[in-house]
């Protein structure tokens, strides 16, 4: 009796972590288990496929001495020929690769035309019209600063920054009207040209 104590002493150790078995680990038993269980299936697996599988040795020796001589001269004939087929083969595939990648590339590019280019062209006449817009407000503010100040045309003696105010105004007009209209006029030449194409 007392070796069934020691036993279950030894399994079922009270004071430790990890469940013992005779002082080996319960993990690394049950590893060692598995590892072994598939060992005997594959080989148990290899010995059910060698029973099963024809016998090779089953026709006659004299009929496979010929052949055998004869499968060689073969061999030789025929592997050069399968060989130059082989290298055919990669040949064929190598360049229809590189038709296909060609082709991707070339659609890529078609797209990339088809797509952008239109936008391209419509972004730049809307940043024309925009920019005209822009130089249209400036024009106006100066135009308007110059109409307050048309009564100083001419310099009169104790108006002379009035009539420099005058100048400076009319001058910014003139100069922001001709940024605005040339701006709405290439816009107007590239739209054109983009309905062409």
């Amino acid at each position: 009796m007392p070796d069934l104590r020691l036993m279950a002493w030894g399994i079922f150790a009270a004071g430790r972590g990890t469940t013992t078995l005779n002082g080996m680990d319960s993990v690394r038993f049950g590893r060692a288990l598995g590892v072994g269980a598939r060992a005997a299936a594959k080989t148990l697996v290899g010995a059910v496929d060698a029973a099963t599988s024809p016998n090779p040795r089953a026709s006659s020796t004299t009929t496979q001495a010929r052949p055998a001589q004869s499968a060689g001269a073969q061999r030789t004939t025929t592997s050069r020929p399968a060989a130059a087929q082989a290298t055919q083969q990669v040949a064929r595939t190598a360049q229809q690769a590189r038709r296909a990648t060609e082709g991707v590339a070339r659609g890529g590019k078609r797209f990339g035309e088809a797509v952008w280019s239109p936008f391209v062209r419509l972004s730049g006449v809307l940043w024309l019209e925009f920019t005209g817009v822009f130089f249209g407000i400036f024009a106006l503010y100066a135009l308007s600063g110059a109409w307050k100040l048309r009564e100083y045309i001419h310099e009169k003696p104790g108006s002379h920054d009035a009539h420099v105010h005058f100048l400076m105004a009319a001058i910014m007009g003139v100069v922001f009207t001709y940024f605005c209209v040339s701006s709405f006029l290439r816009a107007r030449r590239r739209e054109r040209t983009t309905e062409r194409n």
